[in-house]
């Protein structure tokens, strides 16, 4: 065992604590990932605030960029030395949905009150979406990594694991977006602008971003939207449709809001789809007219981290950011220590950040 230090949450509500932990080595089909940085995603807080329960304590963090430090036995995808992005999708690749293509829902459970994480003590310490990533290392399945270039800056690479992939993903995937078709996405945060982009490279003819203030939909702009509609507005879907000349056909729900999911289907076209990404607390409900939306063939499609194949997929966002057709430095907001990372959560609950980013000096 080694130890680390990390950022536990001991508290649903409290600030994390800096603390030592132990890391087990990596076994069989493991890699142990020596972390450069690991940006905050809305899931994360929403876990350490109890939106959804789960064990305790806990490191959360998920999104995250490294160096592979250690193998175990039967990894393939990695070796020492690699840079990696390390992703929550741990995947089994044979029950029916990795043989079928999805691996975002791969039916394999994952205890992650066993993982490789454990107090100084030598007490249980759950391993967050089998991350653990608020870290200064993880062990974590080889499937849940990818081999990058070493030219891409950890900071920016770390942005693919979550926010990239799932807003992206969910346009050019879940949707199954055409060129020439338009785009509501509602949400200009971190998921909300990778959806826009998302939209831009597939073609579409506008994009209408929808949020609550006007500098986010002035960033919004800078990411490809084409129309920016104040979600504050009286009937904002009308504003949207006015800038499309018609609804649109796909609708990107980015923020786990339950208004915005009520209003959602009210932007969409005749045989539109809303597409589900943004996640509300446990046990709050939307609703929705079913006869209107059978009536105009309109759909509702839930998108679990944009659908991707992280193999195939990551490659392909990372040659983007290459060619420069895919945003990624522009997301980071701010860089904080792993000491400041209550600081961090607070700035990203204030809304105004794209992405913040924890680094670790080493």
């Amino acid at each position: 065992m080694q130890t680390i230090k990390a950022a536990v949450c001991h508290e649903f509500g409290k600030p994390l604590v800096i603390e030592d932990i132990q890391i087990a080595p990596p076994g069989m089909g493991e890699v142990e990932v020596t972390l450069d940085a690991v940006a905050i995603c809305h899931s994360d807080i929403s876990f350490a605030e109890g939106a959804w329960g789960g064990s305790l304590p806990a490191v959360y963090g998920h999104e995250a960029a490294g160096v592979v430090s250690a193998v175990g036995a039967g990894v393939s995808t990695a070796r020492v030395g690699n840079s990696v992005v390390v992703t929550l999708i741990r995947a089994c690749g044979t029950c029916p949905s990795c043989a079928g293509g999805k691996p975002t829902i791969c039916e394999t459970p994952h205890d992650g009150d066993h993982g490789p994480i454990r107090t100084m003590e030598g007490g249980m310490l759950h391993q967050a979406m089998a991350s653990g990533a608020f870290a200064e290392k993880v062990v974590v399945d080889q499937s849940q990594v990818v081999t990058i270039g070493d030219d891409i800056a950890k900071t920016s690479a770390s942005l693919i694991a979550c926010g990239v992939i799932t807003g992206v993903g969910a346009v050019v995937h879940a949707a199954g977006l055409r060129a020439g078709q338009d785009v509501v996405v509602i949400g200009a945060g971190g998921v909300g602008l990778n959806a826009i982009q998302g939209a831009r490279i597939a073609g579409a003819r506008r994009i209408v971003a929808v949020d609550m203030t006007e500098e986010k939909l002035e960033i919004a702009r800078s990411f490809g939207a084409t129309d920016g509609v104040l979600a504050t507005h009286k009937a904002p879907w009308r504003a949207a449709q006015k800038a499309m000349g018609r609804g649109a056909d796909a609708v990107i729900v980015t923020v786990g809001a339950i208004p915005a999911y009520d209003q959602a289907p009210r932007y969409l076209a005749r045989g539109g789809k809303v597409i589900m990404v943004g996640m509300p607390h446990s046990g709050e409900m939307a609703s929705y007219e079913p006869a209107t939306m059978s009536f105009l063939g309109q759909g509702m499609i839930g998108s679990k981290m944009g659908d991707v194949v992280i193999q195939r997929d990551i490659p392909w966002m990372v040659d983007l950011y290459r060619q420069g057709r895919l945003q990624l430095d522009e997301l980071i907001s701010n860089r904080w220590s792993l000491d400041q990372i209550n600081e961090a959560i607070a700035d990203t609950k204030t809304g105004s950040a794209k992405r913040n980013v924890i680094v670790f000096n080493r």
